[in-house]
């Protein structure tokens, strides 16, 4: 079973579990979301019965099978779901296909099951190469299959605006396409398909995914990356630029120079973005801001930027991007959504204290950050960028980088145990990245993802790779197949997967990711205060 229960116990007998069987008791609809190829039935009684047990956590449960049927007790909705999806992985491979196949043998278990973490989460990248919405859903029903519950979803970035605006028209129809795509490797000379690229999701797109998503009790988290990272959006309004100058949308790699201004203008436009997608969503509880990889020139070359930095008495150009950053969460707090950003805006400093941080650059920044008394999400590139190889091989397709393995992901520890007990508590869990530079269709998404996520949602939920991991991941691959799963092979990318072949670097990514955890050092020691 993937991710491990925190206690399984075979018992004596079994249950013919039919398709069309009866579901009765609180949260019996969450049980049939959780098997909807089983096509359960409500009923009174039933062969499957739910319990509630208020002294259980919200996502925690109990489930028993027998010779006399299944009983789930949950703390809650959430809970209930969770059983019947171990429920399933009890069942045969074929139980993950549509099928008239008329029942299949439960085996007597008792599970006892809570999870570590609460936020055990996947990122995924839509700006760089675009997901479809019904792409997006696949995706969280294969979340909910592993218990994964936070969606984050990368919309915006140089090379492409990915959600519609009413107020800002000019987003989907200027800022979500581009008419090339540079296709060359990591630091080689630049080489382009000549193929358009773009795609967005209306407003309308991202209700359903919003409301598909909370049926199966995943949040999505989304993310508007600012203020750098701002090509995409200049090229459709260059007034909201620090230098009033015309962007394309971005059609390579890399860092930009583009940054929005930080004055009231871009406030008023981002808010009223925020309001759109709020409105869209439903419910946000947690929306991402971003504050990476920004190039501050601009700012500090302009006289009527400096002029308003001077007016509220801050000194430098990253004070007012820590007050710029602070202004969105305030906003973001208005509208009862707590703002996520990544450790460089801990960083430059001034948060909110009830921001979230997450840690991309390693986890001695998120060490920091939990100090201070931020939560923390670990996010670190190593051994949670997804868009690294699983292989120092030609064999696998093109990569930013190497290599991450499924078991660098298993043997990941989100809180560790050198970490003070108030540290540790402020780690909220865990989130794989997966960026799309490389990640040109869905195909290639499976690809990079599974069986990856499959180790994440080990350590998410149990909080660590357990024994007999391997074995059970073999078994576990059954299921990826009947679902439809294009993940990569123990042995290997089979030939069509191979694509655009790697060119290994040679450069390990622990040694990327011990440089890039200096860098962070060196950051802290100039660190403003606001």
């Amino acid at each position: 079973m993937i991710p491990r229960p925190e206690l399984l116990s075979d018992l004596s007998g079994s249950f013919e579990l039919a398709s069309g069987a009866t579901v009765a008791g609180p949260f019996a609809d969450a049980v049939r979301r959780a098997l909807p190829l089983l096509d359960l039935r409500p009923g009174d009684s039933g062969e499957i019965e739910v319990r509630q047990d208020p002294a259980l956590g919200e996502e925690s449960y109990r489930l028993t099978t027998g010779s006399r049927g299944v009983e789930i007790v949950a703390g809650g909705a959430a809970g209930a779901f969770y059983a019947a999806q171990s429920l399933h992985q009890l069942l045969p491979d074929a139980s993950y296909r549509f099928s008239d196949r008329a029942s299949w043998r439960v085996p007597g278990v008792r599970i006892e099951d809570s999870p570590r973490f609460a936020w055990r989460g996947l990122h995924l990248d839509v700006a760089r190469h675009f997901s479809t919405k019904r792409e997006v859903l696949r995706l969280i029903d294969l979340m909910a299959a592993h218990k994964l519950n936070r969606l984050h979803l990368h919309l915006v970035d140089d090379q492409g605006w990915r959600v519609e605006s009413k107020a800002y028209p000019l987003l989907q129809e200027v800022s979500s396409h581009r008419p090339r795509t540079a296709v060359n490797y990591y630091r080689e000379p630049e080489a382009y398909e000549d193929i358009p690229h773009g795609g967005y999701y209306s407003l309308d797109d991202l209700a359903e995914i919003g409301a598909y998503a909370r049926s199966r009790f995943v949040t999505v988290v989304p993310e508007i990356d600012v203020p750098g990272h701002a090509s995409a959006i200049l090229a459709a309004y260059p007034e909201l630029g620090a230098t009033g100058e015309r962007y394309d949308v971005l059609d390579r790699w890399g860092i930009s120079p583009a940054i929005l201004s930080p004055l009231p203008p871009t406030i008023e436009f981002l808010t009223t973005v925020f309001d759109e997608i709020i409105g869209a969503l439903g419910e946000v509880p947690f929306f991402h801001i971003g504050g990476d990889e920004v190039v501050l020139d601009h700012w500090a070359q302009s006289a009527e930027i400096t002029a308003y930095r001077d007016s509220l008495g801050l000194a430098t150009s990253p004070d007012l991007q820590a007050w710029f950053l602070r202004a969105l969460a305030d906003a973001l707090a208005e509208r009862g959504a707590r703002t996520v950003v990544w450790d460089e805006a801990f960083v430059a400093g001034g948060l909110r204290q009830d921001t979230v941080v997450m840690p991309w650059r390693g986890m001695g920044v998120g060490r920091r950050a939990a100090a201070a008394g931020h939560d923390v999400v670990a996010t670190p590139v190593f051994p949670l960028y997804f868009d690294y190889a699983e292989a120092a091989s030609a064999d696998e397709p093109m990569a930013i980088g190497d290599t991450t393995t499924m078991a660098d992901v298993a043997a990941f520890d989100p809180a560790p145990a050198d970490w003070t007990e108030e540290e540790r508590a402020r780690v909220m869990g865990v989130q794989a990245q997966l960026w799309t530079e490389r990640v040109p269709d869905p195909r290639t998404v499976d690809y990079r993802l599974w069986p990856r996520s499959c180790a994440l949602a080990e350590v998410a939920w149990a909080g660590s790779g357990g024994d007999g991991f391997d074995e059970r991941l073999r078994e576990h691959l059954g299921r990826l197949d009947a679902m439809g799963v294009e993940y990569r092979p123990p042995a290997g990318p089979r030939p069509w997967q191979r694509r655009r072949p790697h060119r290994p670097s040679g450069v390990k990514v622990t040694d990327v990711m011990a440089r890039i955890d200096g860098m962070t050092h060196d950051a802290e020691s100039t660190r403003p205060s606001v």
